[in-house]
């Protein structure tokens, strides 16, 4: 992560910034619940959504981001956490990337944030939302922590499977962060990611929570499990006021 990422309101935010626009509101709209395809004007698909059923007690969604990884797709972004989506009451939206990755990846933050930003507006719109979280695998979860620090003004948590690194060009907020990494890990080594960004978290002032285990580049579901228990420990917030 670099030292350079300036912590500071941007009173007109950029997508080269990675600075997300929407905010949370009450909804104007009724969403619909189980797999919802999310499509551009004209009819491509930009992500995949997935909500459960209304709360019988009418409460909110936590809303979480998932962001798959390289060469991959909504749908496996998606997968990473619909198993317990149900169960957790947990609003799940999986963008495409607009290229083979995401475009921080590629050279810096652009078309991706957009894209991003256009979709949070959207559910925004349709689903009453009390937290948002950030997640992804690989290069999605790097991505994932870079979008999250610099967004941390409306990110509450990231959750950053088998990260390589952290590079947002600015930051705002102190979200809580999640990070996983295999030590057999032969695509994004650990030894030269995790071990070496966690600390400069820490160093930094983030709340991490860190776990290691014995694989390689994957999620075993003991991780997703105790993500899952970390994500949903602290209570919503309300979901109309910001």
């Amino acid at each position: 992560m670099s030292d350079s990422a300036p912590s500071h309101w941007d009173p007109a935010p950029s997508p080269r910034d990675g600075r997300l626009t929407a905010r949370r509101h009450p909804p104007v709209a009724p969403g619909r619940t189980g797999l919802v395809p999310m499509t551009g004007p004209a009819g491509d698909r930009l992500a995949l959504g997935y909500a459960p059923e209304s709360a019988s007690d009418g409460s909110a969604y936590r809303l979480v981001v998932l962001l798959h990884g390289a060469g991959g797709s909504a749908r496996q972004g998606l997968d990473l956490l619909l198993p317990v989506a149900d169960a957790q009451h947990l609003l799940l939206v999986a963008p495409d990337s607009s290229a083979a990755s995401w475009d921080l990846i590629a050279g810096g933050f652009g078309a991706d944030v957009g894209r991003i930003d256009g979709l949070l507006a959207t559910v925004f719109d349709t689903y009453p939302v009390s937290d948002v979280t950030v997640g992804g695998f690989s290069d999605g979860a790097s991505y994932a922590l870079s979008l999250g620090l610099a967004n941390g003004d409306l990110v509450d948590a990231v959750l950053a499977f088998s990260p390589g690194f952290a590079a947002p060009p600015v930051t705002h907020g102190q979200p809580r962060i999640f990070i996983s990494h295999g030590v057999d890990d032969r695509v994004l080594p650990i030894d030269v990611c995790s071990r070496r960004l966690v600390p400069r978290l820490h160093d930094l002032g983030y709340d991490v929570t860190y776990q290691e285990f014995p694989g390689g580049h994957d999620i075993p579901t003991p991780i997703r499990d105790s993500a899952i228990a970390w994500l949903t420990a602290h209570p919503p917030r309300a979901a109309d006021h910001p």
